[in-house]
């Protein structure tokens, strides 16, 4: 899952970064973190080849650390077309038995057709919801059914997109993986209380346009 989730307590969940100003803890580990916390995480996404993406990368991180994943994020959109779903719809078992040998990337079998089978099925949601991103912020939860940032690993909200998006074929989308994408996303502000990106995510998220 990403962040990690260990703060228990009266252990602070911020730590001053390298400026002074406070961050989420887990976010000061590497600099990569760090650029990815204040730049990406948590602030909205509505474009449909970075959420496919997303979901990609989140399935792939299952069982590993994000660090491992973010660190081979450029090599998993070469390998993958840039996350084009269209063109990962055409790969076949030459295609499969290649990204099997590419180090680059994390070689499972079983996540790398996930990725094909999972293009396949949202071209067929685009067709009929028009949009992978006006589907995925149906699911944006309400503010009353968020707890307290960074204590939970899955919710109400997850759990309903995972089921939804497991009926329509779609594989490695369990409700943590999901809670993860919806997380890094923007489709909630998890950024921890006192961190100073907080407030950016958050006016992010005041001026986003939600698609429909």
């Amino acid at each position: 899952m990403e962040p990690p989730f260990f703060w228990e307590g009266t252990m602070s969940q911020t730590i001053p970064g390298p400026d002074g100003r406070p961050r989420c803890r887990w976010c000061v580990a590497t600099p990569d973190y760090l650029r990815y916390h204040d730049h990406e995480w948590g602030f909205p996404v509505g474009d449909d080849r970075r959420l496919f993406e997303k979901l990609c990368l989140e399935g792939f991180q299952s069982g590993l650390s994000w660090r491992t994943i973010l660190d081979k994020r450029d090599n998993f959109r070469a390998a993958f077309e840039n996350f084009d779903v269209r063109k990962i719809a055409l790969f076949t078992e030459q295609n499969v038995e290649r990204l099997l040998q590419d180090a680059g990337i994390v070689r499972h079998r079983g996540k790398i057709a996930a990725v094909i089978n999972n293009a396949k099925r949202a071209i067929e949601l685009i067709e009929k919801e028009g949009s992978l991103a006006s589907y995925v912020w149906r699911f944006e939860p309400r503010p009353e059914e968020l707890g307290t940032p960074q204590t939970a690993s899955v919710s109400a909200t997850s759990i309903a997109l995972s089921k939804d998006l497991k009926k329509r074929g779609w594989s490695f989308v369990g409700p943590t993986t999901v809670y993860a994408f919806m997380q890094a996303m923007g489709l909630f502000n998890d950024h921890a209380e006192g961190c100073a990106i907080r407030s950016e995510a958050e006016n992010a998220r005041r001026t986003f346009q939600r698609p429909i």
